[in-house]
C-alpha cells in the first residue's frame, strides 16, 4: 500500500509566466497591443518551468529555454525579432534561424538584440545605426541573426544597452561596440581624446581592465559595467543619475568602485537597469 505523501513532499506547482505594463508592440506576447495594468498569465508556448532567461529591450522581449531556443515578440521595425521580417509580433515566436543553434543567453538593446551561443558564439540583429551589431561594413538593420565574426575567442557574458553592446571572453577580456556612449563622452569630456572602444562600431577591447578577469559584463543606457572574478566591480561611461558612484560626469575608462562602498565584501552578482545599478555581496545595495 503507498503511503499518502505529506504536505512537505507534495509535488510543487507548476511555473506559470505572467506579464504586465506597457505592450505598444505587444512586446507582453499576450496577442494585443494594449497596455495591462495588472499581471496576465501567458499562453503556453513552452514549459515555464523549461524557461532559463527572461529580458527585454526598448519594446521587444526575449525567452530563452533550458533546451537552447529564443523565443521573442513585439517591436520588429528594425528586424530586432531576427525573425527575416519587420512585422510586428504579439505572441512569443520561436527564431527558427537558430534551430539546431542552442541560445546561452540573449541581451536586448533599445532595437537591436545580440545573442549568445552555447558554443561561445556571438550574434546580432536588429538596428545598426550606430555600430551595435558589431559589423562595421554591415546594412543599416538585419532582419536575421548574423555572427560577430571579430569575436574570435568563446564569450562567456554579454549585455546591450542603448546603443551599445558587451562581451566578455572566456579568458576574462571585455570587449565593447557601439557609439552609443560616444556622444556624452564628447560633451562632458571636452577636449579629451576618447579611448577607441566607446567609438568603435565593431568589437573593440576595453582598455584599463589589463589586470583583471571580467565574468560578467553589463550595460544600462549609457554606461558599462564589468564584474571580475575577485569579485571587483568596474564601470564606466555616463553617471548622470550617481549610477557609477563617483563624482564625475563621466568616466570614459573603467573605474573600480572601492569595496569599502560593499563594507569591504566581495561583490558576487550585479544587474544592471537603465539608469542604476544593483549590486550584491551578503546584502543588497542599490546605487540610483
Amino acid at each position: 500500500m503507498e503511503r499518502e505523501p505529506r504536505a512537505s513532499e507534495a509535488a510543487p506547482e507548476a511555473a506559470v509566466l505572467f506579464a504586465w505594463g506597457a505592450n505598444s508592440y505587444g512586446q507582453l506576447g499576450l496577442g494585443h497591443k494594449e497596455d495591462v495594468l495588472l499581471p496576465q498569465q501567458l499562453n503556453d508556448f513552452c514549459k515555464p518551468e523549461c524557461v532559463r532567461r527572461i529580458t527585454g529591450g526598448g519594446g521587444h522581449s526575449a525567452i530563452v529555454t533550458d533546451e537552447g531556443g529564443l523565443f521573442v515578440c513585439g517591436l520588429n521595425k528594425d528586424g530586432q525579432l531576427g525573425l527575416g521580417h519587420t512585422e510586428d509580433v504579439l505572441y512569443f515566436t520561436t527564431c527558427r534561424s537558430l534551430l539546431g543553434c542552442p541560445v546561452q543567453q540573449v541581451a536586448c538593446g533599445w532595437d537591436f538584440t545580440i545573442i549568445l551561443t552555447e558554443n561561445g558564439q556571438v550574434l546580432s540583429c536588429g538596428s545598426n545605426s550606430f555600430g551595435q551589431l558589431g559589423v562595421p561594413h554591415g546594412p543599416r538593420r538585419c532582419v536575421v541573426p548574423q555572427a560577430i565574426e571579430l569575436l574570435k575567442e568563446k564569450v562567456v557574458c554579454i549585455a546591450a544597452g542603448l546603443r551599445h553592446a558587451l562581451a566578455a571572453t572566456a579568458s576574462g577580456i571585455v570587449f565593447q561596440w557601439g557609439t552609443g556612449l560616444a556622444s556624452s563622452g564628447r560633451r562632458l569630456c571636452p577636449g579629451q581624446t576618447l579611448p577607441l572602444f566607446l567609438t568603435a562600431k565593431e568589437p573593440s577591447r576595453v582598455t584599463g581592465l589589463e589586470n583583471s578577469k571580467a565574468t560578467c559584463v553589463l550595460a544600462g543606457s549609457d554606461h558599462s559595467a564589468s564584474l571580475t572574478d575577485a569579485g571587483e566591480l568596474y564601470v564606466w561611461g555616463s553617471n548622470k543619475h550617481g549610477q557609477l558612484a563617483s563624482l564625475a560626469a563621466f568616466l570614459p575608462l573603467p573605474q573600480k568602485i572601492e569595496a569599502h562602498c560593499f563594507q569591504n565584501e566581495k561583490v558576487t552578482s550585479v544587474w544592471s537597469g537603465w539608469t542604476h545599478l544593483v549590486a550584491q555581496t551578503g546584502l543588497l545595495w542599490l546605487r540610483a
